[in-house]
């Protein structure tokens, strides 16, 4: 099993979220535990390679 980092905050009644990888892809949910499932659907989807010009979070040694 892998582990991400997420982060999400509340929003009125909503929580948004979204994976550290992937700033630029948003997610929502009506609880903590929805938001949770919509980012694993959304990691799903951005690493099966079906999505072209995904873009993400990288780091370089300079």
């Amino acid at each position: 099993m892998t582990t991400l980092r997420y982060i999400h905050w509340q929003d009125g009644r909503m929580w948004l979220g979204y994976l550290e990888q992937y700033p630029d892809y948003l997610t929502q949910g009506e609880s903590l535990e929805e938001l949770e499932e919509n980012l694993r659907d959304l990691y799903r989807d951005l690493t099966s390679g079906q999505i072209p010009g995904v873009r993400k979070v990288a780091e370089l040694s300079v």
